[in-house]
């Protein structure tokens, strides 16, 4: 799915998630409380992970929207636009994070 995938950490990280020209391609955030795509300039895939990393909602989100789910799912992937549509991620999948070595 995606080998550059950083765990969004620190406040800057989470406020600004992929405008950070420093930040991958693919963020990894543990929050609550939605995600917003405002200034961005395409659109990115979300998924929403739930328990055991099996995912409970997946779309392709707008530039300037917001995006809400369920707030008692935690972990949040933003990834390329059409990594969903290329993956065919669906409900009920798991996803498996494997740590790169070097």
């Amino acid at each position: 799915m995606s080998s550059n995938l950083k765990i969004a950490e620190s406040p800057v990280d989470k406020l600004f998630g992929l405008l950070k020209k420093k930040n991958p391609r693919s963020l990894l955030f543990k929050t609550r409380f939605g995600i917003q795509t405002f200034f961005l300039k395409e659109p990115i895939d979300i998924i929403v992970l739930g328990n055991h990393n099996q995912v409970v909602k997946a779309k392709t989100v707008k530039p300037n929207s917001l995006f809400f789910y369920n707030p008692t799912s935690i972990t949040v992937l933003e990834l390329p636009k059409d990594t969903i549509k290329n993956t065919q991620t669906k409900i009920g999948d798991k996803i498996e994070f494997l740590e790169s070595k070097g």
